[in-house]
C-alpha cells in the first residue's frame, strides 16, 4: 500500500527526490526487506513521524509506517506480525503516549536506534482545554483527549503529545532526528543533516506564516471536537475551547453546551471545527444549534484523500486559511 505523496516544495524536493519512489508498505514487517538494497530500514508510528522520516531520510531510507491512512492512530492495534517484525528494523522513530499500543511493542523490539520524539522538545501539560485560554490547565482537571483513549506514559502525567502541531516544537523533534540518523547511519550523515536544514526552514517559514497570518483577528477563540491545537493555541496566541473532554465524535453535555453557547458569544467566535478522521455530526449538531459555522482542523494524524493537501505543509497552511478565516483575520 503506497502511502506516499510527493512533496511540492523546492526547497527539499532535489534532497528527497529518490526517497520518493520508495514504497511505504502498511505492515513493520516489511522492514525485513528492506536491507538487501542498502536502505536504512526505517519504521515510523504515524504521519508526523513518517513524514520526518521520509524528509531526512531521504534516498537512504526505506519507510514504513505502522499505521494505515485513514486509521485513528490512538485506536491502532498491531498484529503479531507488526509486533514481530518491529525487531528487523533498523531505526524506530515513535511519539510515546499516542499510541499505547505502538509503546508497548517499541519496547519489546529492542531495536539500538529507537528515538522517542517525545523527548526531542518539551511536553507541556494543556489540561482539558475547557474555560481557560491558551490550554493551560487549571487544578485538579485532565486533559480530556489523553483521557479518552486510555493513553500511558506521558498522559500520566498529563502532558499533551500533540506536538507535530506547533511548527517550532516539530522543527526541533526533525533536528533531533537528523541528529539520530547520522548517528545511526554515519556514512550519509552529511545528507541528513542537508536535509534537516532543508526541512527545519520550511517549518521556520510556517511558522512566520502562522505568526503573522493570526497577528490580527476579530476573535482569538476557536471550538474544535478534536482538542489537538494547545501547542498551536499558545504559540499564536489563541485559546482552543474543546467540545467535550471525550473523543471527537461522542455527543457534549447539555451544561457543556450551554457554556459553549456563552463562550461562542462571549468571544464571538465564528465557527465548529471537526477533523478528517471523525465523524462531523457532532460539530454539525452543535453549530445549527448556536448559529455557528462548521469548518475542517486537520490535527494531521493521518494523510487521506479527504486531507486538504498531499503532505504536511500543504495541510498546515489550509489550516491556517480556517483559523484565519474562522477567527476573522484583518
Amino acid at each position: 500500500m503506497n502511502v506516499r505523496r510527493l512533496i511540492p516544495t523546492a526547497a527539499v524536493a532535489g534532497a528527497v527526490a529518490l526517497g520518493l519512489t520508495t514504497l511505504s508498505a502498511c505492515s513493520s514487517s516489511d522492514a525485513a526487506e528492506g536491507g538487501s538494497d542498502g536502505k536504512l530500514n526505517v519504521v515510523a508510528s504515524f504521519y508526523p513521524m513518517q513524514f520526518l522520516a521520509e524528509e531526512i531520510g531521504g534516498s537512504h531510507v526505506s519507510v514504513t509506517t505502522l499505521t494505515k491512512p485513514g486509521t485513528e492512530p490512538h485506536d491502532l492495534e498491531l498484529s503479531p506480525r507488526q509486533t514481530g517484525g518491529l525487531s528487523d528494523a533498523d531505526y524506530i522513530l515513535f511519539l510515546k503516549g499516542v499510541q499505547p499500543a505502538v509503546d508497548d511493542a517499541v519496547e519489546q523490539a529492542g531495536v539500538k536506534n529507537t528515538v522517542d520524539a517525545a523527548k526531542l522538545t518539551t511536553l507541556e501539560n494543556h489540561g482539558s482545554e475547557v474555560g481557560h485560554d491558551h490550554g493551560h490547565e487549571e487544578e485538579g482537571e485532565e486533559h480530556g483527549h489523553e483521557g479518552e483513549h486510555g493513553h500511558e506514559g506521558e498522559e500520566e502525567a498529563g502532558l499533551d503529545p500533540h506536538i507535530w502541531l506547533d511548527p517550532v516544537k516539530y522543527a526541533e523533534v526533525a533536528e533531533g532526528v537528523g541528529k539520530s540518523l547520522e548517528k545511526a547511519d554515519p556514512d550519509h550523515a552529511a545528507d541528513y543533516r542537508k536535509n534537516t536544514d532543508a526541512l527545519v526552514t520550511e517549518l521556520n517559514a510556517l511558522d512566520k506564516a502562522y505568526e503573522t497570518g493570526l497577528k490580527n483577528t476579530s476573535t482569538k477563540t476557536f471550538i474544535t471536537t478534536h482538542s489537538a491545537f494547545g501547542y498551536l493555541a499558545e504559540r499564536y496566541g489563541l485559546t482552543q475551547e474543546g467540545i467535550a473532554g471525550i473523543d471527537p465524535e461522542a455527543e457534549p453535555s447539555p451544561a457543556r453546551i450551554d457554556e459553549i453557547h456563552s463562550v461562542a458569544e462571549e468571544s464571538k467566535a465564528t465557527t465548529v471545527f471537526f477533523e478528517t478522521l471523525a465523524s462531523d455530526k457532532t460539530a454539525k449538531t452543535l453549530a445549527k444549534d448556536l448559529g455557528l459555522k462548521t469548518g475542517v482542523l486537520d490535527p494531521l494524524e493521518g494523510i487521506t484523500d479527504k486531507s486538504a493537501g498531499a503532505d504536511y505543509i500543504e495541510v498546515m497552511k489550509s489550516n491556517l486559511t480556517a483559523l484565519q478565516k474562522a477567527l476573522g483575520a484583518k
